[in-house]
């Protein structure tokens, strides 16, 4: 009797065994499956073999190997060869990369006689790189033992990798392992006693993923408290040297899991060092030594890879092996006293993610879906999980009805207590400045760079900025250019942060300064200070999707001596105007003429270069359709004029030897006529002309005393410069700039009229302090006339 391949298609082998007993000899006929190999070992007791064929083709031997074919017959030279031999059937299973040719499929139909002996099922498996092979267990599920621990059922199965050089663990029937992948190709085999029958059973093999390491152990802990234990490959010998292994454990919903290293033995280390690495979805992976405390898993399931350092190979070096002990629970109700009284205006909001009935908060004993925390209070979560709720902290800093502070407010994120079931996600602070101050932003830990495409923000924390009523102004994180920002309005900043919540419940974050100033006449001031080597992107607000109507910004660059400032527009996107137009513009500080000026309906050059600070202002009209957006890129390379600077500064070098050389000259001439000794002049005619001083006599008719070689311009216009002050076109910002330190610390911003001087623009009243509906163009530096409707 034999099992088709179709029903049974990897079945190791279908057995038919005949026993007999011929001159003390007992014979075995053996009727294998197809693709089946039988092979049979002695443990060499003396004087008992196993023989095959017959007459002179007789072959004995202690063992025998890869025994093939549709009947084997074997004869065993001893009354009891049960004592002596075992036999085990080998089958082989392959794995394209879409599909595997079989399962494992667990049957057997022995005789009686044939079981009492010990055997020992193999199938061998292969995949084709880069991938891996995938046994299931979800039926029944496996349970790792010791090398030496038995099962209940009688029945141990084994894992080797690399074609048997390691063996991945010893497993019984009935435990929290789900599945199984291993790399390359490897062995899964079930050893059964004399006596015992073959359970069937059946695993299925399917191609599984592209897995770093040699093997991936997947385990599904079950609800409510469990343990399981884990050893390490070859325990209790070494782990496999400079090699990776993972472990994926996946947790019920509202658990916890705990991870501890027992038993540990560790080995010296040549070259990098043992390690356990944790990994969620969505989240960076935190990298530990085995020694240190392993941190509580309370984010649902993860993935834990070890691994080995290059080990040294004297002799007597111990290697690393270790016991892996993984517990989950429920977490119980627990009570949280926070206190949040000691920061003005700091509240506290913890809030469901989703509708969770397991979760229920209470604040105060009383029973809350939402809770919001002003001083102190007692908290209590029971059965709520970091993924079900979410903590943000809110502080308002109004001084709109009271005195500002005169001294920079420090925006911190507040340290909560660890009681919390999970760590705070945000805080936002809102500024309001009184009715025409000004909200300064700058950053204590250096320049601010704005998050845009080519210069997107790596950092595990952002800072989100936006008009308090929601206009996004940008977002930004540290390592940039930016080092001031000015809004006319008040302000929401958002800070927000994807580190691991362990780390994040130690977290103490001095984010940014906070200036209530007086007023300017743009809606937005940025100071940009680019760095030599890396280019700076700045956006105009709301990037990409474009400016409010009639709103401006401006950036003030510094740009260091001996350099110049290339400017590119990029991500241009242009409206049709229905009112005024938009404006992008560019003046050097300190200059009366622009250096760059479009509008949405010109043609112009999409890059300049500058070689000095400058203003960058750009206002956007009243669209009909489409939007007003730009990407500038600021790269600061060498001047160009270095060369003729060079040159000149030579010429003047030598210039100035030359008249120092004439002038030597000429004094050394004046002393030495001032030494000779006058001399009178004697006339034969009897009249002496006596000495006298040799200069030309002065002649009044012709006296130029009131003719100017030049004329200083200011002496003429003065007065306009004086009536240009008044109305701002002047003013102070004529003034030269002292140039550029280390720091390269930013121009400063421009005086301005006060509030109460209204400036004429278009035959409509510009008043900056109410910009949102008819917000003009940027009045920065010597002010740019705007285009108006025209």
């Amino acid at each position: 009797m034999s099992l088709s391949a179709a029903t049974v298609p990897l079945l190791i082998l279908l057995l038919i065994s005949i026993v007999s007993t011929v001159s003390g000899a007992q014979r075995l006929t053996f009727t294998p499956e197809d693709g089946t190999t039988i092979n049979i070992r002695g443990n060499q007791v003396k004087g008992c073999k196993v023989c095959t064929g017959s007459g002179q083709a007789r072959k004995c031997n202690t063992s025998l190997n890869s025994l093939k074919g549709h009947t084997v017959s074997v004869e065993f030279e001893c009354s009891r060869p049960e004592d002596v031999f075992s036999i085990s059937f080998v089958r082989h299973i392959e794995c394209t990369t879409k599909s595997c040719s079989g399962h494992i499929v667990q049957a057997d139909s022995s005789s009686v006689n044939l079981l009492r002996f010990n055997r020992t099922f193999t199938w061998k498996l292969k995949a084709s790189e880069p991938k891996a092979f995938k046994i299931d267990f979800t039926k029944t599920g496996l349970k790792q033992i010791s090398p030496s621990g038995k099962c209940p059922d009688r029945h141990t199965y084994t894992l080797q990798a690399f074609a048997g050089n390691v063996t991945v663990g010893k497993y019984c029937r009935i435990g929290t392992i789900s599945s199984v992948q291993i790399l390359k190709q490897g062995s899964f085999s079930v050893d059964v006693p004399a006596g015992q029958k073959l359970q069937n059973d059946k695993f299925n093999v399917t191609v599984g993923d592209e897995i770093k390491s040699f093997a991936q152990i997947s385990l599904t802990l079950p609800k409510g408290t469990s343990s399981s234990e884990l050893l390490s490959p070859n325990y209790p010998e070494s782990f496999p040297d400079d090699n990776l292994m993972e472990w994926h454990f996946q947790v019920p919903d509202k658990h916890r899991a705990a991870v501890q290293f027992l038993n540990l033995t560790q080995t010296d280390c040549v070259k990098k060092e043992a390690a356990v690495e944790y990994r969620r979805n969505g989240r960076e992976a935190s990298v530990l030594r085995l020694m240190d405390t392993q941190p509580p898993q309370n984010q649902g399931d993860f993935l834990l890879t070890l691994r080995n350092c290059k080990m040294g190979k004297l002799a007597g070096t111990p290697g690393l092996s270790f016991n892996l002990e993984v517990s989950a629970y429920r977490p119980d109700s627990t009570v949280c006293k926070v206190d949040v009284s000691r920061m003005e205006g700091l509240s506290l909001h913890i809030s469901k993610l989703r509708p969770t009935p397991d979760c229920v908060m209470k604040m105060n004993s009383l029973e809350k879906e939402d809770i919001t925390v002003t001083s102190s209070a007692n908290l209590s979560f029971e059965g709520c999980l970091p993924d079900d709720l979410q903590i943000t902290a809110t502080q308002v800093i109004d001084c709109s009805l009271l005195k500002c502070p005169t001294a920079p407010v420090q925006l911190l994120v507040p340290l909560l207590p660890s009681c919390l079931p999970t760590p705070l996600s945000r805080v936002m602070w809102t500024l309001r400045p009184n009715q025409h101050g000004t909200v300064k932003l700058t950053s204590p830990t250096g320049p601010l760079k704005q998050s845009l495409p080519g210069q997107l923000c790596n950092d595990s924390v952002r800072i989100e900025v936006a008009e308090e009523k929601g206009t996004t102004i940008g977002s930004f994180c540290p390592d940039g250019a930016i080092q001031t920002v000015h809004i006319h309005t008040s302000v929401s900043i958002t800070w927000r942060s994807s580190m691991d919540a362990n780390a994040l419940r130690m977290y103490y974050k001095h984010v940014l300064n906070a200036s209530f100033e007086k007023e300017i006449a743009e809606r937005y001031i940025f100071t940009v200070s680019p760095k030599r080597d890396t280019p700076a992107l700045v956006a105009t607000p709301r990037w990409p999707a474009g400016m409010k109507s009639y709103s401006t910004v401006s950036w003030i660059v510094s740009v260091p001596p001996m350099m110049d400032a290339h400017l590119t527009f990029t991500n241009l996107t242009q409206p049709k105007c229905s009112n005024r137009h938009t404006n992008i513009r560019v003046q050097r500080v300190g200059s009366l003429e622009e250096d760059y000026s479009r509008r949405e309906d010109e043609k112009a050059e999409s890059e300049l270069t500058v070689s000095e600070n400058f203003y960058l202002n750009m206002s956007n009209c009243l669209p009909e359709r489409g939007n007003f957006s730009v990407i500038t890129k600021i790269t600061l390379q060498k001047s160009k004029n270095l060369l003729l600077t060079s040159i000149l500064s030579v010429v003047a070098s030598l210039l100035v030897i030359v008249v120092l050389v004439v002038s030597c000259v000429v004094i050394w001439k004046k002393k030495n006529n001032q030494l000779n000794h006058d001399v009178s002049v004697y006339n034969p005619n009897g009249i002496n002309i006596p000495p006298r001083n040799n200069r030309s006599p002065k002649i009044h008719e012709d006296d130029e005393s009131n003719v100017y070689t030049s004329i200083d311009d200011t002496l003429v216009y003065t007065h306009l410069l004086t009536k240009g002050a008044e109305v701002g076109i002047y003013g102070e910002t004529c003034q030269p700039f002292p140039g550029h330190t280390d720091s390269q610390k930013a121009p400063p911003l421009p005086v301005r009229p006060p509030n109460q001087i209204q400036t004429l623009v278009n035959n409509t009243i510009y008043q900056p302090e109410d910009q949102s509906e008819d917000e003009q163009p940027p009045n920065l530096g010597p002010r740019l006339e705007p285009e108006g409707g025209n």
